[in-house]
């Protein structure tokens, strides 16, 4: 990552998908994303000392469902009016890993991120990029996330593992 600028690089939000992925009802999955996101990569010299901090709107959910969506706005989920942001900011990034805490919900964990850099190059309009891919999965009841529905024929309705992808690009800090 030597060829990435040293600064503060600003997230793309409209170049950027934070999705996530739950079992329903043991059968299917559903899938869906947070359309707000915002953040910074910061850059040491050579490319080292990377950070990461992002925040995603909770009130921005899109599973592509508007009642599943209010649902999962609501008080049984996300709760985006006293928790209107997810935040993410790293303690570690090194050799395709980054650990950093996760807050949902009010409460914060450490998460191990697996990720790439995809490279960086300048766009048709003079704008240096960087893009990033990552997953990593999480439990929803350690973040409190704890509704259910019980199956008549066993299980339960929604998953406790939530699987999440990330693509994002970042734009390089300009020139002073």
């Amino acid at each position: 990552m030597s060829d990435l600028t040293p600064g503060t690089w600003t997230l793309d939000p409209t170049h950027t998908s934070a999705a996530f992925t739950v079992r329903h009802a043991g059968i299917s999955k559903v899938r869906g994303q947070f359309t707000e996101p915002s953040g910074t990569l910061t850059v040491g010299e050579g490319g080292k000392d990377l950070a990461v901090n992002v925040t995603l709107q909770t009130a921005s959910i899109d599973t592509g469902n508007a009642d599943r969506d209010n649902h999962l706005r609501s008080a049984d989920f996300f709760d985006a009016e006293q928790f209107p942001t997810v935040t993410f900011v790293s303690t570690t990034m090194e050799d395709g890993e980054m650990t950093g805490d996760l807050t949902l919900h009010g409460v914060t964990k450490s998460v191990t991120v697996d990720y790439e850099y995809e490279g960086a190059a300048t766009d048709p309009f003079g704008v240096y990029r960087a893009g990033f891919t990552g997953s990593t999965k999480i439990s929803r009841k350690e973040f409190g996330l704890t509704w259910n529905a019980a199956l008549e024929a066993g299980g339960v309705l929604v998953s406790d593992e939530v699987r999440i992808q990330i693509e994002v690009e970042f734009t390089a800090p300009t020139a002073a």
